[in-house]
């Protein structure tokens, strides 16, 4: 758990917030939570890589059909 303290009793609470938000980014808890914010299943690299492929695909054909005007 990340704690700030007050270095001085005079320090302004933007400044402490703005110390605890730069060690919370430091400490990396925000890209954890990030990444664990939605269950995946686990699969094979194999897998991965073919989904991956066939996304590119479809995104390049979607785009040339954009570009030539077709649906």
């Amino acid at each position: 758990m990340i704690q700030v303290t007050r270095k001085d009793p005079k320090e302004p609470l933007e400044n402490m917030l703005r110390r605890f938000t730069r060690k919370v980014q430091q400490s990396g808890v925000i890209a954890v939570a990030k990444q664990n914010q939605y269950f995946e299943k686990p699969m094979s690299k194999r897998d991965r890589r073919e989904r991956a492929i066939v996304r590119k695909e479809r995104k390049i054909q979607k785009t040339t059909k954009a570009r030539f005007g077709q649906k």
